[in-house]
């Protein structure tokens, strides 16, 4: 079985909820799209179907979609070789064209997007496809980059929009629910169809009848997060309040496995932690059979195993620190991304010496690194490095960092020399007079004399 919320996504502009404003005007710009139309933000708050909008706009246009979001390294390199190329290519697929959406735009700031929001803008100006930008909040863009998009603005939807949808999925699931109950689920989304699906999924999975006591914990609160359910765990929580923070929060229970087990370090007798690991364990294994069986109830069993058994091994010692992310998410994500970026380089390498990335990985990557070390500024030059890649072959970021700047200032400098030189030739006697410093005359009258 899988996520209600992406079961039952609309397939097309005429099934989603709401937002009718906003979705006519997709359709009017996809339908009159050319090379010189600017790309749309789609912004609003999560769950009221940016992105579901995005990918149905796509479906009714017959277009190929080309995404990345937030879970990517967006470096410079990366949305040059990811989405830079399939701007400027055909479709594979036969597709008339290629939507390309760039999500969560209003989170480029972070380290590992360097460069990426001066990708988008270069992206942008250079794309032959259409693009979509997506964002919760459209005060977090760069400016450079909004002047380019047109917005489109997604509002929260109306409980009374919600409560149909949430009805039709319980009659294709064969639930009996109640108008009240529906509603009631819908109020506290606070206009989130996505929540309201999850709440619904939440209470409903594996029960035939649906009343007002099976929604009461399953409601929506922002303040509930994965960091309030491990600082729980560890401080002593009730059983109850743990499950209740269980299904409040959107992490799935193999993802809350991966936070427990990152944070275990925080009990300090080891038997007691000896004694953590074996719940965890268990719950591992009902997780797997959720995942081979397809049959999502048996969650409810892990869930209560790795909060309530880790919880009793803890004895509400508390916490010893900052409550850590997953060491195994860090360590693919810094694989993926070092993996981008020297395939990256390679593609340069191999386009300028017409040389087979193979035999350049095999057999040349050390002598062109000394080379890259020993001249840093021609190899940025002509092979167009941007700071990832030219700390690939000198293993120094704040070297590399320090010869990009130094590149770009000689740049800005060649740059407003014509200007000077084009002023002075237009004005020759005015500009030599600027520059002849004022004749020194003995008893020279000034402002200030009188005073």
């Amino acid at each position: 079985m899988m996520d209600w919320a992406e079961k039952y996504r609309p397939q097309h502009l005429q099934d989603i909820v709401g937002n009718t404003t906003a979705v006519r005007e997709m359709a009017q710009w996809a339908r009159a799209w050319t090379k010189d139309a600017k790309p749309l933000i789609l912004y609003g708050k999560p769950g009221i179907g940016k992105t579901t909008a995005a990918y149905a706009l796509a479906n009714d246009m017959q277009w190929e979609v080309v995404e990345m979001n937030a879970s990517e390294q967006r470096t410079k390199a990366i949305i040059e070789k990811i989405a830079g190329s399939s701007s400027t290519t055909a479709s594979l697929t036969g597709a008339s064209r290629k939507l390309i959406i760039l999500d969560e735009a209003d989170n480029l700031h972070g380290s590992a997007d360097r460069g990426g929001a001066r990708a988008i803008i270069d992206l942008i100006r250079h794309s032959r496809q259409p693009i979509l930008l997506i964002a919760n909040d459209i005060y977090g863009i760069p400016k450079e980059l909004k002047k380019l998009c047109e917005p489109v603005q997604f509002r929260s939807l109306q409980a009374r929009s919600i409560v149909p949808r949430l009805r039709h999925i319980c009659a294709a699931e064969h639930i009996q629910c109640d108008d009240a109950v529906l509603t009631s689920i819908a109020e506290a989304s606070s206009g989130d169809m996505r929540a309201a699906i999850n709440m619904l999924c939440a209470a409903g999975i594996g029960s035939p009848v649906l009343a007002d006591r099976d929604v009461a914990t399953s409601q929506k609160d922002e303040r509930s997060t994965i960091f309030d359910l491990i600082s729980g765990i560890f401080k002593g929580k009730q059983d109850a309040d743990l499950m209740k923070l269980s299904r409040e929060v959107s992490d799935t229970p193999d993802t809350v496995e991966q936070w427990i087990g990152a944070n275990l370090g925080h009990i300090e007798d080891l038997d007691a932690r000896a004694d953590a690991y074996r719940w965890l364990a268990r719950a591992d294994e009902f997780v797997g059979l959720t995942y081979r069986r397809q049959y999502y109830t048996l969650w409810r069993y892990a869930t209560a195993l790795m909060l309530i058994g880790t919880a009793s091994a803890a004895r509400g010692g508390g916490l010893r620190g900052r409550i850590a992310p997953p060491s195994r998410w860090q360590s693919m994500a810094k694989g993926r991304r070092q993996k981008m970026i020297r395939t990256s380089v390679l593609n340069k390498l191999s386009s300028r010496m017409h040389i087979p990335q193979t035999t350049l990985r095999e057999d040349f990557l050390t002598p062109i690194s000394l080379m890259v070390e020993g001249n840093p500024e021609y190899f940025v030059e002509h092979l167009d490095l941007d700071q990832d890649e030219l700390n690939f072959f000198l293993h120094d970021k704040e070297r590399a960092k320090s010869i990009l700047k130094d590149i770009a200032k000689k740049k800005q400098d060649a740059e407003k020399k014509p200007a000077r030189e084009k002023k002075i030739e237009e004005d020759p006697v005015n500009e030599e007079e600027k520059q002849k410093p004022a004749p020194a005359r003995e008893n020279q009258a000034t402002l200030f004399d009188g005073f």
